[in-house]
């Protein structure tokens, strides 16, 4: 694959997710800032719409064939490349163990991050003048526990067996959104154990919010 441009924020989990993917792929690509916080959001230019109208990154775009290619939302952009480059994969062989990594990620991707995603949470606060930051914590707080259990029986090294996984991708991101909103991790071993055999692997290095060119000071 050639040409690509992953347009992305630095501290957007699912954005995250994507850079670890394509890094793990030894993929190479253009990283093309979209501040979610400046000037309302950059999300919601007419130019970003007319790119991706949810109006959410990662959004992924490619030359082939002479037409530019585009895929939006996190899971399908690495299940695009793992098909497009199948070693090494993020799937294990075994169709119980295949399943299993999509239910965990699907834990991340469907039942912890929509709910404190920052379109949600601007509206509870701006709107709604609700405790945004503690309805994040709640949130990912009982996800995180209901991971931490489903994860034990099958972890290893990583979430399922001793191979990253699409589960690892999506477990990495979340858990350092509950460090920002002050959830107490100490509390899920198995998922610092393995979050930990990830950041000492090269993609999930380069992939880190810290490291990419619009990461903002703490």
């Amino acid at each position: 694959m050639k040409g690509l441009r992953l347009y992305s924020y630095w501290r957007s989990s699912a954005s995250w997710r994507a850079r670890v993917g394509l890094h793990f792929k030894g993929l190479s690509f253009e990283y093309i800032p979209v501040h979610l916080m400046e000037d309302g959001g950059k999300q919601n230019t007419a130019e970003y719409r007319a790119l991706n109208p949810m109006r959410t990154v990662p959004t992924l775009e490619w030359t082939e064939n002479g037409e530019t290619r585009r895929l939006s939302q996190s899971l399908p952009i690495l299940e695009y490349l793992d098909a497009r480059v199948p070693q090494p994969s993020l799937f294990p062989e075994d169709l119980l163990l295949k399943a299993r990594v999509r239910m965990l990620a699907e834990m991340v991707n469907s039942g912890i991050q929509p709910l404190q995603n920052l379109s949600v949470l601007q509206k509870l606060k701006n709107e709604l003048k609700a405790d945004e930051r503690a309805w994040a914590a709640h949130w990912i707080g009982r996800g995180l526990e209901a991971l931490e259990t489903t994860v034990k029986p099958w972890a290893g090294r990583f979430c399922v067996g001793d191979s990253v996984s699409l589960a690892d991708i999506c477990l990495v991101p979340q858990l350092y959104n509950a460090r920002r909103f002050a959830v107490d991790v100490a509390q899920y071993p198995t998922l610092l154990r393995i979050e930990a055999a990830c950041e000492a692997l090269p993609a999930f290095q380069a992939a880190h919010p810290d490291r990419q060119p619009d990461a903002q000071p703490a």
